[in-house]
């Protein structure tokens, strides 16, 4: 039953796909076969990983019992996709694997960590505000909302773990990108989906950017009518070990009830919720 009214929330795509997924976790591993090349890949790559000082493709095919040929494929796609580089001494190219593992490592771990370290402080705000509490994350020029406290009461918007949605669009996505660096957000402003609520801004990336400043400035962001209509969100960003925004903490509610004195008391509420998140990921306080 608790499956049925979830999915009841969801488009027909999204059902489809919640219905496969289930299908699918249900199935026996022994039901499936495994794949060779992912296989292979893997292991080149926990090979390189291993490796002190990187591998030539010969040391690699030997280490891995992998042709040399496959294991040449395999290094020229994790080179392409930034996983792994080669230092070149003389005629021999020395393969070894990038940070980037490491990005992918720190992205998953913090959603892992996000969805449970705050999620009593998610419930008791949404039922102290009456709306539903959200996590988002940045990827690419998206917002992955990561953890969710529902609120009391019938009616439930349709967020739900796993949402995604334009980062330009949303009070989440906002917030986070007000605190981005100028290299970081640059290539975003070119992926800006436009938007279909009744209250769709209008200009475009330079009107964008000062929005950007003045949600900096104060600190939270707000989202009114832009992406679907009748549905207002507020959002407050939080921070890493190193300073940086990790992701955001927001509030999605109707837009007639977010009024001034509404917005102020979610977005005192969330900045305290954002304070909590950000010292359990090491940073520092304000």
């Amino acid at each position: 039953m608790v499956l049925i009214y979830e999915l009841s929330n969801l488009g027909p795509r999204s059902r489809s796909l919640a219905f496969y997924t289930c299908a699918m976790s249900t199935a026996k591993s022994s039901d499936r076969d495994p794949s060779p090349s992912a296989g292979r890949t893997l292991t080149v790559l926990e090979a390189l990983v291993a490796a002190n000082g990187g591998l030539t493709l010969t040391a690699l095919a030997r280490k891995t019992g992998i042709p040399m040929a496959t294991c040449a494929s395999i290094v020229y796609t994790l080179e392409l996709r930034g996983y792994a580089s080669r230092r070149v001494v003389g005629r021999s190219h020395f393969w070894q694997a990038t940070l980037a593992l490491y990005g992918l490592a720190v992205q998953l771990t913090r959603k892992a960590d996000l969805a449970t370290i705050a999620q009593r402080e998610m419930q008791e705000l949404a039922e102290r505000l009456d709306m539903p509490v959200h996590i988002g994350v940045l990827n690419g020029a998206s917002v992955v909302y990561v953890a969710k406290a529902a609120s009391p009461g019938i009616i439930q918007f349709d967020t739900y773990p796993g949402k995604v949605s334009p980062f330009n669009l949303t009070a989440l996505g906002k917030a986070i990108a007000a605190f981005l660096s100028e290299e970081e957000l640059e290539p975003l402003l070119s992926r800006m989906k436009p938007a279909t609520g009744p209250k769709a801004p209008t200009g475009g990336v330079e009107t964008f950017k000062a929005q950007l400043v003045e949600i900096r400035s104060r600190r939270f962001a707000v989202e009114d009518e832009e992406e679907e209509a009748r549905v207002g969100c507020v959002a407050v960003p939080f921070f890493d070990a190193q300073g940086k925004v990790a992701g955001a903490v927001g509030v999605t509610g109707f837009a007639k009830d977010l009024t001034a004195a509404v917005t102020r008391k979610a977005k005192e509420g969330l900045t305290q919720l954002a304070d909590h998140i950000s010292r359990h990921l090491g940073a520092q306080a304000p």
